[in-house]
């Protein structure tokens, strides 16, 4: 588990999809309570259980797409004992009860909010904001994917995202944007955050200039904040 800034941690896994590695990241951000927030569930083992709940104690487990279910039953299965937080219609998916993401947990406060990305019904992606640390973390709406990627994946990339990756709004988002207008009043939200680095749950982690970037990479496929 590797720690970002002062209470916030990332767990990256491998993610193969037709011989490339897609990564799937989760990323654990302690409140001042000293509960944890899981954002994406993974191929836990028993050492990343033992790590997680070193760092603080185990509060609420999210899966924030609809499209993100791959781990969600061993996720689940390991921390059975907090709530399981989704999107509306996944629990259909994963054949077990879970909770609303909105509205969020009152004990979160304002140290963890939570955004519904309007637009997309399909995905129905919820993004999040770390004030503390000034961290984005989102699933699917932003994937970076560079050098240190194998040729493979970032030829795969390439096809599904178009020229610029690194960081870049994927072909199959795109499609998913139904209502373009209520898709940019959702952005324009995000970008009110005051962020600076961006967890995604795909590819390299954007430390720095993240507003800048993820505003670059929208205009790049003729999305703007209203």
């Amino acid at each position: 588990m590797k720690q970002l800034a002062e209470n916030i941690w990332v767990l990256p896994y491998s993610l193969k999809l037709l011989g490339a590695d897609l990564r799937r990241t989760v990323a654990v951000v302690r409140l001042g309570s000293g509960e944890l927030i899981i954002h994406s569930t993974g191929p836990f083992s028993p050492k990343d259980v033992a790590d997680i709940k070193d760092v603080g104690k185990p509060g609420w487990l999210l899966d924030v797409m609809l499209r993100h279910d791959t781990f969600s039953k061993h996720g689940h299965e390991v921390f059975p004992e907090i709530p399981f937080l989704a999107p509306e219609g996944f629990s259909k998916i994963v054949k077990f009860p879970t909770e609303a993401l909105i509205p969020a947990p009152a004990a979160w406060s304002d140290e963890f909010q939570v955004l519904r990305l309007e637009g997309i019904p399909s995905m129905q992606e919820h993004v999040f904001f770390h004030k503390l640390s000034r961290t984005l973390i989102v699933a699917d709406l932003l994937f970076n994917f560079g050098s240190g990627s194998s040729a493979w994946t970032r030829f795969l990339i390439l096809c599904a995202v178009g020229s610029k990756h690194h960081p870049g709004i994927s072909r199959p988002f795109r499609s998913a944007v139904k209502d373009k207008a209520a898709f940019q009043q959702s952005l324009q939200r995000v970008m009110n955050w005051d962020f600076d680095r961006i967890v995604v749950g795909h590819g390299e982690i954007v430390e720095t200039a993240g507003k800048s970037q993820l505003r670059d990479a929208l205009r790049a496929v003729g999305f703007e904040p209203s």
